[in-house]
């Protein structure tokens, strides 16, 4: 098992997926709050009006803003790596040599799915940090204990975006393909959005997590944010279980 972790940690980080999907997330986010954050201070109505609580330029504002980029942004890159992580293998043609090895394919999902929430860790870590970096570097002074609890939801945040991002896994298996994972990746911003919007709100777990880190914790509650967690539990077994069936001629 731990000869599989090391294989696939050593395919994340040689390459370029993991690389760029790591700047985007992190790199990009801040470059949008640094951005959003200019164009308020320079007196743009337009982009203040667009932004809402975004728009004020203290902790709360660049907070809100991270929160908000952060629901979108996590799940669009987190999903493509882990549809990249295990849709490679059948487009690249290298799944033929995963048979031959004396580990069972079982075990090299689970090992997968392990560096993947190794990364998310790295890439959440990073990515709050980098906030609580431009929050300084912007003149903010340091945060409050309300600040310091948005910080630590932001990280949170980033954690059960890729949880719920789990699903992608099961279906670069099933599919065979890093286009068809591709695609639900972004199916799954759509639906957090629409259920959002339709006012299914925290008992949707794709949208649950968004609505609880934006609204500062109220407007999702403990059990239904817990409701969040099944998804990446299924997932998990999903996965294991369709790679322990595979088969070279499907």
């Amino acid at each position: 098992m731990r000869a599989a972790i090391r294989a696939e940690a050593v395919k994340l980080t040689h390459s370029l997926v993991g690389v760029i999907a790591t700047l985007a997330v992190v790199v990009g986010m801040l470059a949008l709050l640094g951005g959003i954050t200019a164009g308020v201070a320079g007196g743009n109505p337009d982009l203040a009006a667009k932004a809402g609580p975004a728009g004020t330029l203290n902790w709360d504002g660049l907070l809100a803003g991270a929160a908000q980029v952060t629901a979108v942004a996590a799940i669009l890159g987190f999903g493509i790596v882990l549809a990249w992580m295990f849709g490679r293998e059948f487009t690249e043609g290298t799944i033929a040599g995963l048979f031959a090895l004396p580990v069972g394919r079982a075990r090299i999902a689970l090992a997968k799915l392990t560096v993947y929430a190794l990364w998310v860790v790295v890439v959440g870590t990073m990515l709050t940090v980098g906030v609580l970096v431009l929050g300084l570097a912007l003149g903010y002074g340091s945060p409050d204990a309300e600040a310091w609890a948005a910080l630590g939801r932001l990280f949170i945040l980033a954690l059960l975006s890729a949880g719920i991002t789990g699903p992608i896994a099961w279906i670069a298996t099933v599919t065979r393909s890093v286009l068809a994972a591709v695609g639900c990746t972004v199916a799954l911003v759509v639906v957090a959005q629409v259920g959002a919007l339709a006012g299914a709100g925290g008992w949707m777990p794709f949208a649950a997590p968004a609505l609880w880190a934006m609204s500062g914790g109220a407007a999702v509650t403990a059990s239904q944010l817990a409701l969040t967690l099944a998804v990446p539990l299924a997932s998990v077994l999903l996965s294991c279980l369709a790679w322990s069936r595979l088969q070279l001629n499907r």
